[in-house]
């Protein structure tokens, strides 16, 4: 992103139904790890609970970090994450009281950085732990703020993120370091083994197909499956902020559906202006399959790879709809 999400407008308030990604993950229960400001998130089934008998205390900024955290910490953690409605935007997001204690008491805290959630910044400032670990995401992946903050959604910022919180977890918890070891490969080879495969069958299958986006969060996960953005930077960085985009940005992609230069387009659902609403409607009429994302899990209390396989499942069918392979 060209300048810092920081100073982001606030977005709409209505915002369109997660239909999609909701109705899809909705029916996947039975492995789902939740976690919220008042609950801790459940743990994954694998590995021995054997060890020390210490549970780390983690406090993640978002649930998809903190998704990720429970699941790598298995019964050695407790995790708290912050935001977790889907109809919060973790940029204009106000902590709580609350937050400031889970915050206080925290012996690890996750926080995205790189702009996105300077409310997390502030409120780990204020409540300084006695050796607390604090991981920052956009520090361990190298990008400064005013970059595009929406690491998540890169596959190679994931597995740096998974390798960083294993090895605070052993330092930690040292005697505790084989189970640890035990998660992350479990989670690396079996948990996330439908969505590492649909990423190399993506990337293998339609590497360099043209696509259309409504804003800058798609932009991590197209490089990572190697698809070509023609969406102006510009725009994407506009709606991904609040800002409005130029008359010229709008007028580009108008020609590139209206020409039919991109393949499918892809949207957050969460984020849905009536720009956005309005080159949805107009790829569909050109019949261009549109695919949606969001910002955040949906439902609140998928996993991370429940979230991220069901998105991947639809770009993947939209792209073998727009190119027939």
């Amino acid at each position: 992103m060209s300048t810092a999400p920081a100073a982001r407008s606030p977005r709409p308030s209505a915002r369109i139904a997660l239909v999609t990604a909701t109705a899809a993950l909705t029916a996947v229960t039975a492995t789902a790890c939740s976690t919220s400001s008042s609950h801790s998130s459940n743990t994954t089934e694998t590995g021995d609970s054997s060890g020390s008998g210490k549970t780390i205390q983690v406090v993640a900024a978002e649930n998809f970090w903190g998704s990720i955290a429970s699941q790598l910490g298995g019964d050695h953690v407790k995790v708290t994450s912050i935001i977790t409605n889907p109809d919060t935007d973790p940029h204009a997001y106000e902590p709580t009281a609350a937050d400031a204690r889970t915050v206080a008491g925290a012996q690890y805290a996750i926080v995205n950085g790189i702009g996105y959630d300077a409310w997390a910044d502030k409120l780990l400032a204020s409540n300084p732990g006695n050796g607390r670990t604090e991981l920052k995401v956009g520090d361990l992946v190298g990008i400064k703020p005013g970059g595009n903050p929406h690491r998540w959604y890169s596959p190679d910022n994931v597995h740096q993120v998974i390798e960083k919180i294993t090895a605070d977890y052993k330092k930690t918890d040292p005697a505790d370091a084989a189970y640890f070891d035990q998660q992350k490969t479990t989670f690396e080879t079996k948990t996330l083994a439908g969505y590492s495969k649909l990423i190399a069958g993506i990337k293998a299958k339609y590497a360099g197909t043209p696509i259309g986006a409504s804003e800058s969060i798609v932009t991590p996960l197209a490089e990572g499956l190697g698809l070509k953005m023609l969406t102006p930077e510009t725009f994407l960085d506009a709606m991904s902020e609040g800002s409005d985009p130029t008359a010229k940005d709008k007028a580009t992609i108008d020609q590139q559906i209206k020409n039919k230069q991109i393949k499918i387009y892809v949207y957050n659902s969460q984020n849905s202006t009536p720009d956005v609403q309005a080159q949805v409607k107009a790829a569909k009429a050109q019949g261009i399959p549109v695919a949606t994302v969001t910002e955040t899990l949906a439902p609140a209390g998928a996993t991370f790879q429940q979230w991220q396989t069901t998105q991947l499942q639809g770009i993947e069918q939209a792209l073998a709809k727009a190119t027939g392979k």
